[in-house]
């Protein structure tokens, strides 16, 4: 849904940027990069040590790096496979890394389990959620569906990690992370669901 909604806005913010970054000779990989490394330094050394706020206000410094390879790719008005694989393989280092780092903090001096495995659930199963439309691509199916996709995913862990830095109870974190794991399984559950479909509706080969 925010994918979808927000694309045009930032799209428009963006832009500009995107074409002084292409002029000074910047190319989309190296902003992808750029962009990763940020995202992991902000969740694995800021939260770690507790700075929930700063490190949300760092990482989302850099988490639009993710729009704006994406505009610098289009108007370069080159497909490039090698820049989609990147992209897309990054992006997974990316949450891995923002989800670990909540964990890591609740295990340790935040002293919150529940927070702390509820992000490592969140953390598995975005994989997966990832994994099941790679594969499903990769083998001519589409699964396209589900209610927890990745912008909502990092919009909503994001906002409430910082806020809970502020002072908001950590109660709200984990209702958000309980949340946002039982909506990444369903969106699991019902990507296998629209494979199976597609599959079973595929011609039986001739005997």
């Amino acid at each position: 849904m925010l994918n979808r909604h927000a694309r045009g806005f930032f799209t428009a913010l963006f832009t500009p940027l995107a074409r002084w970054l292409l002029k000074i000779g910047v190319s989309p990989d190296a902003v992808t990069i750029l962009g990763t490394a940020g995202v992991a330094v902000g969740a694995l050394v800021f939260y770690p040590l507790g700075q929930l706020f700063w490190g949300t206000l760092f990482i989302t410094a850099f988490i639009f790096s993710d729009v704006l390879d994406g505009i610098m790719a289009r108007m370069q008005e080159v497909k490039s496979r090698w820049g989609n694989f990147l992209d897309s393989t990054l992006d997974r280092v990316a949450d891995g890394a923002l989800f670990a780092g909540v964990s890591v903090w609740f295990f340790t001096g935040g002293n919150n389990a529940a927070i702390a495995v509820s992000s490592l659930l969140c953390l598995v199963l975005g994989m997966v959620v990832s994994y099941a439309r790679a594969k499903a691509e990769s083998l001519g199916f589409t699964a396209n569906v589900g209610i927890a996709e990745r912008a909502e995913r990092l919009v909503s862990v994001l906002v409430v990690t910082g806020l809970t830095g502020l002072g908001l109870p950590p109660v709200v974190l984990l209702v958000t992370l309980v949340l946002l794991a039982a909506a990444s399984l369903a969106t699991v559950v019902q990507r296998v669901i629209a494979v199976r479909r597609q599959a079973l509706a595929e011609p039986t080969p001739a005997d």
